[in-house]
């Protein structure tokens, strides 16, 4: 990240840890800003910053709380001392998403953390490539329709923050526009209902099946009417962890798509978690996503 132009990294550990760590994998890391947070001189700040809004908080609890490099983290991301965080190399994907909470807190209106990922599909013959945002693929498994709304509204945010493209989001379902009668089809168009009522300007549309909802001809096959969505989605939210997870998986091996992520949103300040088995080219492009938004 230091020698690509892309951040200036902040690595939170001991003098010793961190140089043991570069030892071991054979780079320099002159140049490259090292922090113990249980010496750091921001401990009281945080500490003061970490209690503000919570009542009765004790302040030595406070203080041993952000001498953790996750919770440090978080604060210096709260007071502007980062840009943003990344962790999940050494810690569990519920570990970061409670720091975050714990920390920086939600943006407002949401009130469920998610993830996305970035997809990048190559074209056929001279087609362009294109980009979705896939969303939730990593967090939350069975999603209400409460929940539902909260990843499309943070979804919107994030393609309007990574893409700069004005977001399309699609409800996905098995059924397209009443076409099947279930309790999970429901779901989804209660999700849809309470997401047009939080953001009346959002293009965003539901229940559509997968095709619907990315093929212009099947669109205007299955959806009747108008719709500022059907056919041209860019951002698509699935109903539940299996089906996200399956999808960018199967769009990943089979169209040969790259895919970035899982990128955590939903969080009043970027951050995000990383898989334990990340590769170095993972920790890097996942850091440059986060950056981005920022």
């Amino acid at each position: 990240m230091k020698d690509d132009g892309i951040a200036t990294p902040i690595l939170l550990g001991t003098s010793a840890e961190i140089a043991a760590a570069g030892t071991r994998a054979g780079v320099s890391i002159a140049g490259v800003l090292a922090l113990d947070p249980a010496r750091s001189g921001r401990l009281e700040a945080y500490a003061t910053l970490y209690s503000a809004g919570r009542p009765g908080a004790n302040s030595k609890v406070a203080e041993r709380l952000v001498r953790k490099p996750m919770f440090h983290a978080g604060m210096m991301l709260k007071a502007g001392d980062a840009d943003a965080m990344i962790a999940g190399v050494a810690n569990t994907t519920g570990r970061v998403i409670e720091a975050g909470l714990m920390t920086v807190g939600l943006a407002h209106g949401i009130q469920t953390p998610s993830s996305f990922f970035l997809m990048i599909v190559p074209g056929r013959g001279d087609g362009a490539t294109r980009s979705f945002i896939y969303a939730d693929c990593a967090v939350n498994v069975d999603p209400d329709s409460e929940t539902l709304a909260d990843i499309a509204l943070a979804s919107a945010q994030t393609c309007r923050e990574l893409l700069c493209e004005e977001p399309r989001v699609a409800l996905l379902s098995f059924s397209t526009k009443g076409s099947a009668q279930h309790a999970r089809v429901e779901k989804v168009t209660r999700a849809l209902t309470l997401a047009r009522a939080r953001a009346p300007d959002l293009a965003i549309d539901g229940e559509l099946q997968a095709d619907a909802a990315l093929v212009p001809h099947v669109a205007a096959k299955k959806v009747k009417g108008n719709s500022p969505v059907a056919g041209k989605a860019n951002v698509l939210v699935f109903p539940d962890l299996d089906s996200g997870n399956i999808a960018y998986k199967l769009t990943q091996c089979l169209a040969r798509a790259r895919a970035i992520g899982p990128v955590l949103q939903g969080f009043a300040k970027p951050l995000s978690d990383l898989s334990r088995g990340a590769s170095v080219d993972d920790i890097v492009a996942t850091a440059a996503i986060v950056l981005a938004r920022s």
